[in-house]
């Protein structure tokens, strides 16, 4: 069967503001997407992590193309999703660029560890998986993602999370 265009699909999509200003009322769990050994390692962080499917157990994330993990991901066919807690804010913030460091030099605050998969985990997270990657689609100004979870990590603790453009925290009990 031929794709067909759906009805109303000449309309414009809404502008970026408008965009931001809906989805920021999503409350999305803060994680940074890592790749990559010793020098080549780089990483960023991200709030666009979903999962996706049990079986084959599967998750998707979104990076920008023109970040350096994105083409890094696609160079290595595997990364990590380390889950970020409360207390991890410079972290997020550090690894979202904002203090200007950027590739392997973002890992120097915080202890890592080389994973089954060689990518980098961030021991202090509150879990995280390690995926081959299983799917990559580019959208727009990203990628998607779609990641084959091989291994997992626990740990524990409340959640940072992005909430209309804030970093917050969330009790654990």
């Amino acid at each position: 069967m031929a794709h067909q265009k759906p009805q109303g699909a000449d309309r414009h999509s809404v502008d970026a503001t408008e965009f931001r200003r809906a989805m920021g009322n999503l409350a999305g769990g803060v994680a940074i997407v890592a790749t990559g050994a010793d020098a080549d390692r780089r990483g960023l962080t991200v709030s666009s992590v979903t999962s996706l499917c049990m079986d084959p157990p599967c998750l998707l994330v979104g990076i920008n193309a023109s970040s350096e993990t994105h083409d890094a991901i696609l160079a290595n066919g595997s990364f990590a999703v380390s889950l970020l807690g409360s207390g991890q804010q410079d972290l997020a913030l550090r690894f979202a660029g904002r203090d200007g460091v950027k590739g392997a030099q973002r890992f120097a605050t915080a202890p890592w560890d080389q994973g089954l998969l060689d990518v980098p985990v961030l021991r202090d997270a509150i879990g995280a998986v390690e995926c081959e990657l299983y799917q990559h689609q580019a959208v727009g100004t990203h990628g998607i993602f779609i990641g084959r979870i091989v291994a997992t990590h626990g740990g524990d603790g409340g959640p940072l999370v992005n909430f209309q453009g804030a970093l917050r925290t969330l009790l654990h009990s």
